[in-house]
């Protein structure tokens, strides 16, 4: 989708290709008629739904176009799947769909407290899936991501956007305080996350894929200023009326169900994403925020 720059989206497609065996095809799982026949065609063993249109503020706009793809664009997939004999099927969600839910987040919590329509499109994607399990014997596997970071990040995203704003000396937009905890997650532990997933039967299952330690938004920043060898001039605005003031993923069943743990460090983690920035830095620089 162009919820942010697709230079971005374009740089992650060519440096996955390489010189590898993947194929990849550019479309729009809105599209029914591309998604079955994709579906059929390849008939795969399994279908993992990373698609979506991502963005909590950006969905108050919006907010057709993010029932369009995550909801429409979910049910196609399932009902390809369904017609094609397909029934592992795996969904990437969001901590969002906590709201503002006591901590840590448990996936059996209630979430009935969503602000934002981002958060209700992605209650509705799993609820579809999860219907999709009592119809039709799917196998399905729930993720609820919790703020994915790291190397060419997306750029509506805090760490990417401190990473410019203090490489570059532009002034850093805070939302608040400050003292906002985010339960921040690498990509590379949520891609290890996923693909441990991907051959279990498990009937229906949600797992919190987070890194169970929140850590407050100034503590982000120092970090970055460090690894930039740079101070932040911040810019201060109210807080958002969809944020909230704290994620943290309780992550007990991805341990006892995958045998997963979060393994990079905050520390690790944003020097990789600065890492990135710099060597990128001649393009990357005119992402549109």
């Amino acid at each position: 989708s162009d919820a942010y720059d697709v230079r971005m989206k374009h740089w992650r497609v060519e440096n996955l290709l390489g010189p590898s065996a993947i194929e990849w095809l550019n479309g729009d799982i809105t599209d029914r008629d591309l998604v079955n026949r994709l579906v059929n065609e390849f008939k795969p063993n399994a279908v993992i739904n990373l698609a979506a249109r991502a963005g909590v503020r950006q969905s108050i706009d919006n907010p057709w176009i993010y029932y369009d793809t995550n909801v429409t664009g979910t049910l196609n997939l399932l009902e390809a799947c369904k017609d094609a004999g397909v029934s592992r099927f795996l969904l990437a969600s969001t901590s969002s769909v906590y709201g503002e839910n006591k901590m840590p987040f448990f996936e059996d919590d209630p979430i009935d407290t969503l602000r934002s329509p981002y958060a209700t499109s992605k209650k509705a994607a799993e609820d579809l899936c999860r219907l999709y399990r009592h119809l039709f014997d799917f196998d399905i596997t729930v993720f609820r991501f919790f703020t994915v970071y790291g190397p060419s990040g997306r750029p509506d995203m805090s760490v990417f956007r401190f990473v410019k704003w203090i490489a570059e000396g532009e002034p850093l937009k805070l939302n608040g305080d400050g003292t906002q905890r985010r339960d921040f997650t690498h990509v590379d532990d949520v891609a290890r996350g996923v693909v441990a997933a991907i051959d279990r039967r498990p009937g229906y299952e949600t797992i919190n894929l987070g890194s169970d330690r929140p850590v407050e938004i100034n503590n982000v920043i120092r970090e970055i200023e460090t690894a930039l060898g740079k101070t932040a001039t911040i810019e201060r605005h109210p807080v958002h009326p969809t944020d909230v003031v704290a994620t943290w993923a309780n992550i007990s069943r991805a341990r006892e169900l995958l045998g997963w743990e979060p393994q990079v460090s905050l520390e690790d983690g944003i020097g990789s994403a600065v890492s990135w920035y710099l060597e990128n830095r001649e393009w990357a620089k005119n992402i549109e925020l």
